[in-house]
């Protein structure tokens, strides 16, 4: 839900990175950050284990546009893709906007791209929210990798429904900035369309 404040006449709205651990999403953030002018984004925020995967969240404010006298910001988020971080991925799915699935194209990530997918799903009901009415981008990244699945299949097997979707090699920074715009497209028309928006005085 995004939220508006009208003290700073500023809306702000969550966009959220999940897939399975070392699967691109803090790459994501960090080419938008590399990729916009300086003055179009804060600071990233990432809080990295050991082995260089996600622990707790990777966090990026995206400065939108100003309309009406209003402008919007974007809070861009990845969530821990691993089991043992329920907590946090809950926590950071509250108030969410729009969701993007990063899929592993590798085949032998595919476990893991499915164990994904039914840990955000379930995370998201445990929280009240119906997954089926959250807008989705999934965004099929590392798609320069020899053993990189047909696309024809990963579509079939983690986008059923048709939500818009990107090929990506996000290392490269190549579909990065195409999956962002279509997430905050559909963030915008989501808050145009009447979804409403939780507002502070």
């Amino acid at each position: 839900m995004a939220f508006a404040n009208k003290l700073t006449r500023e809306v702000v709205l969550k966009i959220a990175y999940h897939g399975p651990g070392l699967g691109g999403k803090t790459t994501n953030l960090r080419v938008i950050a590399d990729t916009l002018p300086a003055e179009r984004h804060g600071e990233i925020l990432t809080l990295d284990t050991a082995t260089e995967r996600t622990m707790f969240f990777d966090f990026l404010p995206v400065m939108l546009g100003s309309a009406a006298g209003w402008s919007t910001r974007l809070h861009l988020y990845t969530v821990p893709g691993q089991v043992y971080y329920g907590a946090s991925r809950k926590l950071i799915l509250k108030g969410l906007d729009v969701l993007v699935f990063v899929v592993d194209s590798q085949e032998a990530r595919l476990t893991d791209n499915e164990q994904s997918q039914l840990l955000i799903a379930n995370d998201l009901r445990e929280i009240g929210l119906d997954p089926a009415e959250i807008p989705l981008v999934v965004q099929f990244n590392k798609r320069d990798l020899k053993d990189r699945m047909p696309i024809e299949i990963l579509q079939k097997r983690f986008n059923p429904h048709e939500a818009p979707s990107h090929e990506a090699i996000a290392r490269h920074g190549i579909g990065v900035m195409d999956t962002l715009r279509t997430a905050a497209g559909l963030a915008v028309r989501r808050l145009a369309e009447g979804s409403g928006a939780g507002a502070t005085p």
